[in-house]
């Protein structure tokens, strides 16, 4: 599991990535990520400090999973205008949800979701969504050995090595190559000129692996 003091020490949470996969297996009450509108959270304090309260059913029951049709583009929560209101509130058929308690119904004591509610909280985040996953191939030239791993578009090859060091410790000690051109580890498998084909294989209807580059 990634150590989430040491990743935000070594990486801005701007510039680390996640993939879909990475978030759906933070999906415990002791370990709960959600991501929405290109965003990434560990939500794991909050439902934490809610435990055992309903409020946090929602967040539970998407645990792990994208949860962006909760918000509009600017990620704020949806609204609808209340019948009997005349205003709008939030709109949450999930349930009350933290920081926001029956904010549907008709009271005296209605007012606007606080500033600090979780979802505008910076500390929660740690990364981003990855706009596309791609698998790649790391062959060790020493052991011989071979491993696939699918990695965000948008991380860098020290990203990538990040990702391997679980598998080949010794990893940073190695020179990374890809068709013998030494990569620039600060950037991305794109920017060292390494496509990804997987649109122009399911263009010409075939599999999406039958071509995985090698570094």
């Amino acid at each position: 599991m990634w150590n989430r003091k040491l990743r935000l020490e070594k990486w801005d949470w701007e510039k680390k990535y996640w993939k879909p996969a990475d978030v759906a297996i933070h999906n415990r009450p002791d370990d709960c990520w959600v991501s929405f509108n290109g965003i990434v959270m560990d939500l794991t304090p909050l439902v934490t400090e809610y435990r055992n309260r309903p409020e946090v059913l929602p967040l539970l029951a998407e645990a792990g999973k994208d949860i962006s049709l909760w918000f509009d583009k600017n990620g704020n929560l949806r609204t609808f205008t209340h019948p009997i209101l005349g205003t709008k509130v939030p709109y949450l058929p999930h349930g009350p949800i933290p920081h926001l308690y029956d904010y549907n119904l008709p009271t005296t004591q209605w007012k606007p979701a606080p500033l600090n509610s979780w979802w505008r909280d910076p500390k929660y985040v740690i990364g981003k969504l990855t706009k596309s996953a791609r698998p790649v191939r790391i062959f060790n030239n020493l052991t011989k050995m071979e491993i696939t791993l699918t990695v965000c578009a948008e991380e860098t090859i020290d990203q990538i090595l990040e990702r391997y060091l679980p598998y080949n410790e010794r990893a940073r000690s190695y020179t990374w190559k890809y068709e013998g051109n030494v990569l620039d580890m600060d950037l991305t498998l794109e920017q060292n000129g390494i496509k990804d084909r997987k649109a122009d294989l399911r263009r010409l209807g075939l599999p999406e692996d039958l071509y995985i580059p090698a570094l």
